[in-house]
């Protein structure tokens, strides 16, 4: 497999045609211009208007069955929990659901919203170093299949609630391997000094306490080791200290049924080269082959990622002795991953003829009064002149769950795609909610 491409460099950006290409769901018509599975992306602007954001139901249903069929491919009887956390739009879960998926929560709104979504209670597992008294009470009065404890102290707690209530907690301890995924150090979690999970030296001793415990029944183990990660050798040294985990575990005389693998598969927002679901389905079977233990697993940003785009509108061009700054009305405040991560998005004019014409390097901001809220520098585009349309992509994962109404911006529209018809799944939020809540002293 070849190496990555180097981060944010002007050189080795892909090209608007190049973008195009390696995503079969997006096409560019002369007459149309960009279309999303065949629907034209301005018909939506022209209506809803800017920002929005658009996904491809298609896409979402295809990620999820490749990778099922890879699982299957290598003979992996697997159960696939939807990381709710990379987008918890109830279309969404509700798609997934259909599909077959059960849902990776991280608090008490995601595990009712999964519900409410039609998530079977025994398909959700819950993760988290955090979860409150409430929450618990909660995981356990739904009857959640099985809840990842982070820490000795969860599990104390845990075991007090689950007694105190008359319920037992299925539970996996989330171990941290002491691997390091090599991605964005924010978005790393199985480091030895990343919050996350149990230490791996102490997990072996805090299984048998569980055991012990009263509410709390263990049935296996669980880890993550982060996200956006585009190689596989981490993943085949985490699943290799957890295999040796189960032999030591089973040594000892301790029931263990279950693996949960976790998730993290990263998506080539560049291009770039990211491993396969079979390359990873083949790094669970060689580590688990021989263990007859039930997987599980929690992907997020590679179902959900590639299938939405935010679409934007040009405010104005400032032109600069450096280069021009290209103002959208989209911002950090919608999709925060370049400000946040540094993080790369294809960005890829909507208008057939803005596509065509030549390039030049602008930098794409948006208008929050911070120098942070910034797309992309230097990146190779066409002249675009106000009230042209751009379609930021790969923006289906950690966009719409990730933002938030600074500067007073409202929450745009959310659009789903599906059989060549586009319907509005969440509305814009009206200016009068930012304050409506708001109350003025006595």
């Amino acid at each position: 497999m070849a190496a990555p491409l180097p981060p944010n460099d002007p050189a080795t950006d892909p090209s608007i045609q190049d973008l195009i290409a390696a995503r079969p769901w997006l096409t560019l018509d002369a007459m149309d211009g960009l279309l999303l599975d065949d629907v034209p992306l301005a018909g939506i602007a022209d209506i809803i208007g800017t920002p929005a954001w658009v996904y491809s139901a298609a896409t979402i249903r295809a990620s999820y069955r490749l990778l099922t069929g890879a699982m299957a491919d290598a003979g992996l009887d697997i159960q696939v929990h939807y990381a709710v956390k990379a987008n918890d739009s109830r279309a969404v879960l509700a798609h997934l659901a259909a599909e077959g998926a059960g849902a990776d929560v991280v608090s008490g709104g995601e595990l009712l919203k999964a519900r409410h979504a039609g998530i079977q209670a025994s398909h959700i597992v819950y993760s988290g170093v955090g979860k409150s008294a409430q929450e618990l009470r909660l995981a356990l009065s739904e009857d959640i299949g099985q809840i990842n404890v982070e820490s000795a102290e969860e599990l104390a707690m845990l075991s007090d609630i689950a007694s105190a209530t008359g319920r037992t907690a299925r539970v996996a301890l989330r171990v941290n391997p002491d691997v390091d995924a090599c991605t964005n150090d924010k978005i790393a979690t199985g480091r030895a000094t990343d919050k996350f999970g149990i230490p791996y030296a102490d997990a072996v001793a805090l299984y048998a306490r569980a055991a012990a415990l009263p509410g709390v029944e263990p049935i296996g183990l669980a880890t993550h080791i982060g996200s956006q990660v585009l190689t596989l050798a981490p993943y085949r040294d985490a699943f290799a200290r957890m295999a040796d985990l189960v032999v030591e575990l089973r040594q000892r005389g301790l029931r263990v049924s279950t693996v949960d693998c976790g998730g993290g598969l990263g998506i080539p927002y560049r291009n770039e080269a990211a491993p396969s679901p079979a390359g990873l389905a083949a790094a669970m079977k060689n580590a688990f082959h021989n263990l007859d233990v039930r997987l599980a697993m929690e992907p997020g940003r590679w179902l959900v990622g590639p299938a939405g785009v935010l679409l934007a509108s040009v405010v104005l061009v400032k032109q600069t002795p450096h280069e021009p700054f290209i103002v959208l009305d989209a911002a950090m405040n919608d999709l925060v991953r370049p400000a946040m991560y540094d993080a790369w998005h294809g960005i890829v004019p909507v208008s057939p003829t803005d596509a065509a014409a030549p390039l030049g390097p602008a930098s794409v901001v948006g208008p929050v009064c911070e120098s942070s809220d910034t797309f992309a520098r230097s990146r190779s585009l066409p002249p675009l002149a106000p009230n042209a349309r751009v379609a930021i992509l790969d923006a289906g994962a950690y966009g719409a769950v990730m933002s938030s109404t600074y500067n007073a911006r409202p929450l745009a529209a959310e659009i789903w795609v599906e059989n060549g018809r586009w319907s509005v799944i969440r509305d814009r939020q009206p200016m009068e909610a930012l304050w409506e809540r708001e109350r003025l002293p006595a």
